[in-house]
């Protein structure tokens, strides 16, 4: 397979991945910890209003969401990648932090979830996730 057209497909393949893995963790989060009642979390209104709502608690399934979307689809950057396949990883983590960036702006959240999420859920983890991959595919 052209190199070109490989690297391109592991930034395709990881980012879409790691967006399903992400949305799959936000779509189950709220059966696995109950929202504040009242709160509409397929609302981004109802979630803007009722933010201040929401303990620490509520915040783990997002966290989580982002953390293994981003480690998965770095995971598959990796594995699929031509060469440089470190930095395709990277690639990944660098568009999901770009979509958590995004979300700060969109959704208002506490101080501290925003430091914690935009600095260990992302590059961290994608890091991490690529590593993991390397560590696959020498053991072949």
């Amino acid at each position: 397979m052209n190199t070109i057209f490989r690297n391109i497909t592991a930034i395709v393949a990881g980012a879409i991945t790691g967006g399903i893995v992400n949305m799959g963790i936000i779509t189950i989060s709220s059966s696995i910890i109950p929202p504040p009642e009242g709160v509409d979390v397929t609302s981004m209104e109802s979630l803007k209003a009722s933010m201040h709502l929401f303990e620490p608690r509520h915040f783990i399934m997002p966290f989580l969401a982002h953390a293994l979307g981003a480690f998965v689809g770095a995971f598959i950057a990796y594995m699929i990648a031509a060469n440089r396949k470190i930095t395709f990883a990277l690639i990944i983590g660098g568009l999901f932090l770009i979509g958590g960036i995004m979300n700060v702006f969109l959704l208002p959240a506490p101080a501290w979830f925003i430091i914690l999420d935009l600095v260990a859920a992302y590059l961290p983890m994608a890091w991490i996730g690529g590593k993991l991959a390397g560590s696959f595919s020498r053991s072949e």
